[in-house]
């Protein structure tokens, strides 16, 4: 395979935290790894928007305490745009007041600073896939926050809810289930709503998470 080929099938990034030395470092470990390329770097959210809209990578790995413009702030207006990257975040904070707003803001995976280096590229590859990326720690407050003593128990899913919530789960969007499925977008969004009350949540994160937790996903 020539260099050529090699990068256009990398995964390209764009690295926002406010610290120079966690931007050098991360940079240096995808630029040493192969499969991945860092298109640009940022220090806090507007000019992560700003860049992502410039560059247009495939995953933002993504800080949420930056003075300037926090994260879940820039991931909110990026799923507003509708941006095609998938946001990573990687941060030190996992307390459930950083957590679920990322989540709700539509970051793809939420993973810890500490996280083992392979952990992380394989975080990232999953997200550029699509695919909701939780460290364990994160996985666990995100289920427990939805969980409440009116919350469902486990009605079970109807067999086309589950085709959505996989579907979900890939990073799909409502037009392209619809488009998969044969259905309306309304239908999906019907099936979203069901499922969701059926899980005892309130977003596409949350249900993923809680599927994978009671063993719906595997």
């Amino acid at each position: 395979m020539t260099d050529d080929a090699t990068a256009q099938k990398a995964i390209t990034l764009l690295i926002v935290d406010d610290h120079p030395v966690v931007r050098d470092g991360l940079r240096g470990m995808f630029e040493s790894a192969p499969g991945f390329r860092v298109l640009g770097e940022a220090s806090n959210g507007v000019d992560a928007v700003a860049q992502a809209a410039a560059l247009d990578p495939d995953v933002i790995l993504m800080d949420l305490r930056m003075p300037g413009g926090g994260g879940v702030e820039a991931i909110a207006r990026l799923t507003r745009r509708s941006a095609r990257a998938k946001v990573l975040v990687l941060t030190t904070y996992d307390t459930d007041s950083d957590t679920l707003p990322a989540i709700e803001a539509g970051a793809t995976g939420y993973l810890l600073k500490d996280a083992p280096r392979d952990e992380l590229f394989t975080a990232v590859r999953a997200a550029a896939e699509g695919r909701t990326v939780l460290s364990p720690a994160v996985a666990s407050r995100l289920v427990s926050a939805v969980r409440s003593p009116q919350a469902p128990g486990n009605e079970p899913l109807s067999a086309r809810e589950r085709e959505v919530l996989a579907l979900v789960a890939k990073g799909t969007s409502n037009r392209e289930i619809a488009r998969v499925l044969f259905i309306s977008e309304a239908t999906v969004k019907t099936h979203l709503t069901h499922l969701y009350a059926k899980l005892g949540v309130k977003d596409r994160a949350a249900a993923v998470a809680v599927a994978y937790d009671r063993g719906i996903l595997g």
